[in-house]
């Protein structure tokens, strides 16, 4: 029996992983086991009882206003002691976070085979995403099992020097995540979005990621005050991050305004029914990119780069930036141009099928001959 560890840590991981893992679960020739760092907390734990996992080995790393440093530091260690107990013949890690980094590091110290879902995304820009750019390449560096969720992806790890026989295509797996919530859930659980009004156009914010604290962020916030202010009959639904430098300025600079619904972060399955009652996303998320053509709604970037060109190149998104007026113009024009409108919903998605988890386990099962 195979030894297969997932290494998890943030919310955005946990629902990435989680098809991977039951997939992995059902068959009795793997003994599948799932440590979670704790590098999110809250928003991580409501995604694990969600998606129903199965937690082996809780390292509880998250701290108040936790440095990287300290996270990467206390990750390898505690990591460490995981790979000694359990001894995995495979380690799962996902995507470009410090868990996922740190967890292949220290498979890289112990010599274990290192699996990478999501790999390949770049902006060759190592500050946007800020960590999140130099954690994914510095992965790619030490994977022996590179999951490009697209061809473009694979062209990346391929121009960098990887094995194309180390390197599957097997589209994004948050795709199996939003279809399996698609098919199961058909109302909100959490009041508020339970009494959204029916008739009015919903327009979904989230803004959360490193590189946009500050100045851009608060952009962001003056953006969306105008927006309101000039769509009345719009109604704006803001999931703010538990962050501590983006909940401040979001509920200073857009609290006590009647069309804004800042709301904390809700779970998953509310999350995706927000995005299908969505007409448009405005986000940095690298997850939400990918998750909205499957919904049909178009989707303004709020970064000046993105990893997923896909998207972008397919017309289900376009990149506005953080700049005030470049995201009003954008946001107007989804409003009042049925055209444009059309011209950015219609569209299938370039990035998944929900078929990802499958040829993952099938790829590995031929790895280890089973």
């Amino acid at each position: 029996m195979k030894k297969i560890l997932f290494v998890i840590g943030t919310r955005p991981e946990i629902i990435k992983t989680a098809p991977v893992i039951h997939i992995f679960r059902k068959d009795k020739r793997y003994n599948v086991k799932v440590c979670f760092t704790g590098q999110h907390q809250t928003m991580a734990i409501e995604m694990i009882k969600e998606f129903k996992i199965s937690i082996n080995y809780d390292l509880n790393l998250m701290k108040s206003e936790q440095s990287l440093n300290y996270l990467a530091s206390a990750s390898i260690s505690r990591i460490n002691s995981v790979y000694d107990e359990f001894g995995p013949d495979m380690v799962f890690v996902q995507g470009d976070t410090t868990t996922a980094f740190c967890a292949a590091l220290a498979a890289f110290y112990k010599k274990i085979t290192v699996a990478h879902i999501e790999a390949g995304l770049r902006t060759y820009d190592k500050y946007q995403p800020y960590p999140e750019e130099i954690n994914r390449e510095m992965i790619s560096r030490i994977a022996d099992l590179h999951l490009a969720p697209t061809i473009k992806a694979k062209e990346n790890l391929v121009r960098e020097g990887m094995l194309a026989n180390s390197i599957i295509v097997t589209g994004n797996t948050v795709i199996d995540a939003l279809f399996y919530i698609k098919n199961s859930k058909k109302c909100f659980t959490e009041k508020t979005l339970q009494q959204l009004p029916k008739d009015n156009k919903l327009i979904l914010v989230t803004a959360h990621r490193r590189e946009n604290f500050g100045k851009p962020l608060k952009n962001i916030c003056k953006a969306i005050k105008i927006l309101a202010e000039k769509n009345k009959d719009v109604i704006f639904v803001y999931p703010v991050h538990l962050n501590p430098q983006v909940f401040k300025p979001v509920y200073s600079l857009l609290g006590n305004i009647r069309n804004i619904l800042l709301i904390k972060p809700v779970i998953y399955s509310d999350f995706v029914l927000l995005m299908d009652k969505a007409y448009y996303i405005l986000t940095d998320s690298g997850g939400i990119q990918e998750e909205a053509p499957s919904l049909s709604k178009p989707v303004l970037i709020l970064r000046n780069k993105t990893e997923r060109p896909e998207v972008v190149e397919a017309g289900c998104a376009k990149i506005v930036g953080t700049n005030t007026s470049s995201i009003i113009k954008f946001s107007q024009l989804l409003l009042s141009s049925k055209i444009y409108y059309n011209r950015m919903s219609i569209r299938k998605n370039p990035v998944g099928d929900g078929r990802a988890a499958m040829r993952i386990k099938n790829k590995v099962n031929k790895i280890f001959r089973i």
